[in-house]
């Protein structure tokens, strides 16, 4: 049984934790047994010797990204499986590497801790059905706490060489093949402002310009892994006010900006908008809905109101469900196998996944096909942002962490939403949302409207918290309904309520 050290690095279905500093939780020694670990579990799924098999390694701009990497690949060889090392890469890239010729791959790992902080890293990983599953990490993280890397001599190869020209050439072909044309330069006439937040993803300014793209006023192209001007974060609202203060100081047609492994995405329309969370699910919403009407599109639970109506009005089914990028990818990938048509699952973190690109979260991949899209409009004197000029957006919103204070607080966090389930089927003005997929979703009745308002409390993927998000209609809208919330609470023990209390004075 694996100690508790070694689990506390699960965070949904990838490993992380704090590698940076005196006591870092996720050491080189550890980072070589997961190698060593996933190279046996690579050679037992694909069915051939661990000799045989062949994983590549890339890593984000982090500066214990190179380490981590290095003493992976020392556990993967160990082990006896091959090496290719990528060295600065992305994670879908990282995904893309299993089923592009002529690379002969059988297994991946990235070292990234995505959006966190810069003392943070961690691991993915991917065979070719996809990345692992919560419940195949957990093995890999047992088996390898029971590893030493000494255990064996270094006997797989080990080989350098790049994949993001590889991928750089896939993207380039879905700009040609979305315009219709084999032009050398087809994005001739659009500019581009790209924010890497000196992440992976600053050579996506390199490939704009050899399509065509003027890319001036792009910034923290440079990687740079202690992430000096901003957080790579498309939520982060610095992050957010950075790119859109560059759209319009340069007056550029729309600007991208990427987390630090470039698996999420956001953008910015040529009036400096920002185009994320609700509204980028929305803008992508009405160009799938468009080609394919009737489709649905499954996205996380925290979606507003306005978007089903935005998707609904443009002739689509909008499907909410759990949160968490793999939970809503799995269930869009389900829907299919059961004939329903289902092209897109996003997540208003900027997670989203193409059916036309075998479901990989690719926030590159979806930025490209935007871009697509932004050429096409241009040409007929439009934008991105008129597409969605139609999307009602709330009032008032909020985002509330409710701390949970007990040593098992999963079982303790539920017992308190069943509560407020309870006390909502008791209440004729709350109304339990008909697809309550997590936690607890419900409407309610303000200020004499219907249904013009709602809440969504639920367990938060990772943490000892339960997330409350709160959208009204109407104006007081947010605060009245954190009230009666905290009425229901008030007296449950082990939940911490004072931001609760903050919202509703």
């Amino acid at each position: 049984m694996a100690d508790q050290k070694w689990m506390k690095l699960m965070s949904g279905s990838d490993v992380r934790g704090v590698a940076l500093g005196d006591s870092p939780a996720l050491t080189e020694e550890i980072a070589g047994c997961l190698g060593m670990s996933f190279a046996r579990y690579t050679a037992e799924k694909c069915d051939k010797p661990v000799e045989q098999v062949t994983i590549a390694l890339g890593r984000d701009s982090r500066v214990t990204g190179e380490k981590l990497l290095s003493a992976a690949a020392d556990g993967i060889r160990r082990a006896g499986a091959s090496v290719l090392d990528f060295g600065l890469c992305t994670t879908p890239a990282m995904y893309m590497s299993l089923i592009t010729p002529p690379y002969e791959i059988d297994g991946s790992v990235m070292i990234t801790a995505s959006h966190l902080p810069p003392e943070r890293n961690g691991l993915k990983f991917f065979l070719e059905e996809g990345g692992l599953e919560a419940a195949e990490v957990r093995k890999i993280l047992m088996e390898a706490s029971s590893l030493r890397l000494k255990d064996g001599p270094v006997k797989g190869s080990l080989t350098k060489e790049p994949f993001l020209p590889a991928y750089m050439n896939l993207l380039a072909d879905r700009v040609r093949k979305g315009l219709g044309t084999d032009a050398e330069q087809p994005l001739q006439g659009l500019h581009v402002v790209v924010d890497a937040g000196n992440g992976a993803g600053g050579f996506y300014a390199k490939l704009m310009e050899s399509l065509g793209a003027d890319t001036s006023g792009s910034q923290f192209l440079e990687p740079d892994g202690m992430f000096p001007n901003h957080m790579p974060n498309p939520e982060n609202a610095e992050a957010m006010a950075s790119i859109q203060g560059a759209v319009i100081r340069s007056g550029a047609d729309l600007g991208v900006i990427f987390d630090a492994d470039c698996d999420r995405a956001a953008i910015v329309d040529d009036c400096g908008q920002s185009i994320n969370r609700n509204r980028l699910i929305a803008l992508v919403s009405a160009m799938l809905l468009e080609a394919e009407p009737g489709a649905t599109i499954v996205t996380d639970s925290v979606t507003s109101s306005g978007l089903r109506e935005f998707i609904e009005g443009h002739g689509g089914k909008h499907y909410r469900f759990k949160r968490g990028y793999r939970n809503v990818i799995d269930e869009a990938v389900r829907l299919n196998q059961e004939g329903i048509s289902c092209p897109l699952a996003i997540e208003t973190s900027g997670h989203a996944a193409l059916k036309e690109n075998h479901f990989l979260d690719d926030g590159m991949y979806l930025v490209t096909v935007l871009i697509v899209q932004a050429m096409k409009l241009k040409a007929q004197g439009s934008s991105l942002g008129k597409m969605i000029q139609d999307l009602r957006e709330p009032v008032e919103s909020m985002e509330i962490r409710l701390g949970l204070t007990e040593e098992d607080f999963r079982a303790s966090g539920e017992k308190i939403i069943e509560h407020v389930l309870q006390s909502a089927q008791a209440q004729s003005s709350w109304h339990i949302a008909p697809d309550n997929r997590e936690g607890v979703r419900i409407s309610f009745d303000l200020d004499g409207g219907k249904e013009n308002g709602w809440l969504l409390l639920r367990l938060s993927v990772h943490d000892p918290v339960l997330p409350l998000n709160i959208e009204s209609d109407v104006k007081g809208g947010a605060r009245e309904m954190a009230r009666r919330l905290l009425e229901v609470l008030r007296d449950l023990p082990g939940v911490q309520l004072d931001a609760l209390r903050q919202a509703a004075e």
